[in-house]
């Protein structure tokens, strides 16, 4: 029987986009948009440490090693919440909870990043890279995610996991451990804290409905979550000028002082705000701030630096 060149054509059509629905599932498991903004940051840890003098190697192991690394993380933590996951509205349609995906499957994706990421760290960077890689795999992994449905504590460790890339850029180019690198870690750790207040409160229903304890979900008023919001923007500030008052560092002077102040007061703002009526508008400015302050203060960054 011969098969007509039209349906030769539908055939191949219809397998072509089971291979790119099949590659998105495995995609979305990474959480692109935060690895993005990971390596955003390592590249900025990274620039700021080596100055004009720099690998276009040790670069590229370590962006690809920690995308792989971080990816790895994030594909265990929908292995190990896919059930949660499933309870809540926005993350029903995730690849595990939707059934698109085995979990076996999520496993082995995971552990062969991990692998291919701790590979490229080691033979890139160098072990010390490789220990801040793995030790942020660590706390999102084996600390955070179990943590979420424990303790309000998770905040504080995710918050954690998430600074540590600008450590692993600063490192991988041969940054010495003084104030500034401390700083940089600060500022991602701090900036953290107002950004996931909004979420939490824009998400808490969703969170209740999968069990997580979170600042919203033990307290549905959002006091506390406002505390914490205006906590975490009043720290900020001071912690973002530390890196203007090194004699050493590269952003010695009054403009990054200047550009980091703005910023800072304009969270602040937003993160009061908030505390002082937690609600839906309140919650989106505070998160539209969020999302503002950090590539600002990264531009910030590159152009003082320069």
């Amino acid at each position: 029987m011969n098969t007509s060149p039209s349906t030769t054509s539908t055939t191949m059509t219809g397998e072509q986009a089971a291979w790119r629905a099949r590659v998105a599932d495995y995609w979305e498991l990474t959480k692109p948009r935060i690895v993005a903004m990971e390596l955003i940051t390592i590249a900025m840890g990274f620039y700021l440490a080596a100055g004009s003098d720099w690998s276009g190697w040790v670069l590229f192991a370590t962006c690809l090693g920690t995308g792989l690394v971080a990816g790895s993380a994030s594909a265990l933590n929908m292995w190990i919440e896919r059930d949660l996951d499933a309870l809540m509205i926005r993350t029903a349609n995730r690849p595990l909870p939707a059934g698109r995906l085995e979990p076996w499957q999520a496993v082995v994706f995971g552990a062969v990043m991990l692998a291919a990421g701790s590979a490229l760290l080691y033979a890139g960077p160098g072990v010390p890279t490789l220990a801040l890689g793995l030790a942020c795999w660590c706390l999102y992994v084996v600390i955070y995610t179990p943590l979420k449905t424990r303790s309000t504590l998770n905040t504080a460790i995710g918050a954690a996991s998430g600074s540590l890339p600008i450590l692993m850029g600063w490192v991988a180019a041969g940054g010495e451990w003084n104030m500034v690198a401390f700083a940089l870690f600060g500022v991602l750790y701090l900036w953290q804290y107002p950004h996931f207040m909004a979420i939490a409160w824009r998400c808490r229903d969703d969170y209740e409905r999968g069990g997580y304890v979170m600042s919203t979900t033990v307290d549905p008023t959002g006091r506390r979550a406002g505390f914490e919001a205006i906590t975490g923007a009043v720290a900020l500030l001071p912690v973002s000028l530390i890196p203007a008052t090194i004699a050493t560092s590269p952003l010695l002077g009054g403009a990054y002082v200047v550009w980091a102040s703005l910023l800072g007061i304009v969270y602040l703002w937003a993160a009061v705000r908030f505390a002082r009526a937690p609600g839906d508008a309140s919650s989106r400015t505070l998160l539209r701030a969020s999302l503002l302050y950090l590539p600002l203060w990264i531009v910030g960054l590159f152009l003082v630096a320069v």
